[in-house]
């Protein structure tokens, strides 16, 4: 999937691929670069419209959005931010490790 810069020219940029909402408001995330890993949400829940999130069954409902992830009430995160703050998931022979 391609996605628009800000400049509205077409690159390849880093996309959300899946999104898994966990009890302890982190999300298990997918990238289109291979990654994937741990966002933690919870410095953000205490921020504005961000607050509707601690309510669990919300915070579950959220989905890849454009190249980032989204709530139904769109609230969101782009991909970029979800990328530089993504813990990284390894396995013992370094590929990312299946959740399944």
């Amino acid at each position: 999937m391609t996605c628009f810069s800000e400049e509205n020219t077409v690159e390849k940029l880093v996309k959300v691929n899946s999104v898994f909402a966990n009890n302890d408001y982190t999300l298990f995330v997918e990238l289109s670069d291979g990654r994937s890993g741990i966002f933690d949400v919870k410095p953000y829940l205490e921020k504005g419209v961000f607050k509707q999130l601690k309510d669990k069954n919300y915070f579950k409902q959220v989905k890849p959005f454009f190249c980032g992830i989204a709530w139904p009430d769109e609230q969101d995160f782009s991909a970029d931010t979800i990328a530089y703050e993504l813990k990284q998931l390894k396995s013992h022979n370094n590929k990312s490790v299946d959740r399944t």
